[in-house]
């Protein structure tokens, strides 16, 4: 059996320029970065800013485990097969980061046949935003550095510098660091430490921003620390702006690449969901809005984490909601949060299945209080039995939802064309209101609140000393930012080793900070870090190139 990458290499890749033209575009319209990858041009925005929008669907799961659900494979499965049923349709993805590449988690272009293509090339450095990103934010940290030891005329509190610096590789020992030892000209000693590039508020102001103008001025609001009298200083203050939007003029053009099957695929924007709001940029998202019937997105995680953001931080600076949602589930997952050990997971097991199904109806009840159609986009594994699929479609029945199987990996579009059809028919089919979870102008502690209580399930929210400072110092204004809420992926609560739908929990929040650019406020929840670190075996150590060019053991 063929493994991703060499799939992906041995497939029919057609010319970018051929798949540009599937949805309207010219060569004028594309910086190309080879023969397979392009940029968009920011003058096409003018062009077709005044084209209906077409219809948006949003692909999401349950919490994730080690048997794998498939998110980014149905996305990229489900785009091919509305392109087969006659549906005009884009693809809109995150860029993989580097850290999972080569740590535990592996590369993030779907897999089998419902890839996105150059697969080597998009896992890697693609067309550089990454890069760009990772140098605009470090930039500001070495300007910060540099005004303090010039004379630190702003003031700042060398206690609460909250601007640390990023990286895009998994580094647990640069977590926390000290810098400036050596001589007097090395600079001033303080602690700090480096995050993740995915985490950086450039990568969620690069992902939120409407244009380069736009840019420019959330650039201008960052918050990197505060002075004596806990006023804080930010990076236009600083002199930084001018320069860091210089860094990103061409990482804010969307990317273009395809699909296995040929469909056109904006990847561009990659923030994480669990430390970050984990959703594709804007900019992207509206320019496939414009130019596709039918655009197929996917946020990162489950609907606690990925989908709630999209819902609560992305549709509003969109404009739109989603017509249609679909949840990713595989039985073997969902008898995993039954508490089934993975190496037991390919035996029919339908109590386990029955008590790990609770996870996947609080994801499901999660996207119904926002009053949005759903349908369930069954992974199909060889050992999942028809006693389990047909349990999952009886249950799933009993919540007002249908289930569709999904073989994508294996067949690519064709293996997802009777999911096609139902996302069809619920995204042009009647639709109530959509329901936000929250008002904006709602208190930080009572958004907070609506999410812990409503989608994690939490019964209340446990502030750290820490914490309760932020909210006594932050001012009112901030109120008007919605809750980007830090904690792990793995589970409905802040406590990863709670699996299936945990019950009589509260959520600890252990810090908080203002991302006054990016527009949001940050809580951070449990043990979550935000710069991941290395497994006793790498990935990167299966990681080589062939003699003849090739990337191998990429997957």
């Amino acid at each position: 059996m063929k493994t991703d990458i060499e799939i992906s290499q041995s497939a029919d890749i057609k010319n970018i320029k051929e798949i540009a033209a599937k949805i309207g575009l010219s060569d004028d319209d594309l910086e190309c970065y080879g023969k397979y990858k392009a940029k968009i041009v920011s003058s096409l925005w003018k062009k077709i800013e005044r084209n209906p929008n077409g219809k948006l669907v949003l692909v999401t799961s349950i919490n994730p485990t080690a048997a794998g659900e498939g998110k980014t494979t149905t996305s990229i499965g489900l785009s091919d097969a509305l392109n087969i049923i006659g549906r005009k349709t884009c693809v809109a993805l995150r860029e993989p980061s580097m850290g999972p590449c080569f740590g535990s988690k592996g590369a993030a272009t779907g897999g089998g046949y419902a890839q996105v293509i150059p697969m080597e090339d998009i896992n890697l450095h693609f067309t550089g935003d990454f890069h760009a990103i990772t140098s605009a934010h470090n930039l500001i940290a070495a300007l910060l550095d540099n005004h303090i030891y010039q004379g630190n005329q702003l003031g700042f509190n060398l206690k609460k510098i909250v601007w640390r610096r990023v990286l895009d590789i998994n580094d647990r020992a640069l977590r926390h660091i000290v810098i400036g030892m050596g001589e007097q000209t090395d600079g001033v000693v303080r602690e700090s430490g480096f995050d993740i590039t995915v985490s950086s508020e450039i990568m969620a102001i690069l992902c939120l921003s409407q244009d380069l103008q736009d840019l420019r001025e959330r650039v201008s609001k960052i918050v990197l620390g505060y002075n004596g009298a806990n006023e804080p200083i930010t990076c236009g203050m600083l002199n930084a702006t001018g320069a860091v939007v210089a860094i990103l003029k061409d990482a804010i053009k969307p990317n273009l690449v395809q699909t296995i099957d040929g469909t056109p695929a904006f990847v561009h924007g990659g923030p994480f969901a669990n430390i970050a709001h984990g959703c594709s940029s804007l900019i992207a998202t509206r320019h496939a809005l414009k130019l596709a019937e039918y655009t197929v997105t996917e946020a990162g995680f489950g609907s606690d984490l990925g989908a709630e953001k999209f819902l609560d931080i992305k549709c509003p600076l969109l404009g739109k909601y989603p017509d249609a949602v679909v949840i990713v589930a595989t039985i073997r997952a969902l008898k995993m949060h039954g508490l089934v050990a993975k190496n037991r997971l390919d035996e029919e097991n339908l109590d386990a299945l029955k008590d790990g199904f609770a996870n996947l109806e609080k994801h499901i009840r999660n996207i119904q209080r926002y009053n949005l159609p759903i349908v369930v986009a069954l992974n199909v594994f060889k050992s999942d039995t028809e006693n389990e699929i047909n349990f999952m479609k009886k249950e799933c029945s009993r919540l007002g939802v249908k289930v569709e199987l999904s073989r994508v990996w294996e067949y690519g579009g064709k293996g997802a064309i009777e999911l096609a059809k139902t996302v069809v028919d619920l995204a042009e089919g009647a639709h109530e209101e959509f329901k936000p979870l929250y008002d904006l102008k709602d208190p930080i502690r009572t958004k907070i609140k609506k999410i812990a209580n409503v989608i994690y399930g939490a019964d209340d929210v446990i502030y750290s000393e820490r914490a309760n400072d932020f909210l006594k110092k932050t001012d009112d204004d901030k109120c008007n930012y919605p809750i980007c809420v830090a904690k792990t992926e793995k589970s409905l609560s802040d406590n990863k080793k709670l699996l299936g739908c945990p019950r009589d929990f509260k959520i600890t929040i252990t810090d908080m900070k203002v991302m006054a650019g990016a527009g949001m406020i940050v809580a951070y929840a449990g043990n979550i870090m935000t710069m991941p670190g290395l497994p006793k075996t790498p990935r990167s150590t299966r990681i080589d190139l062939t003699e003849d060019g090739n990337v191998a053991g990429l997957e």
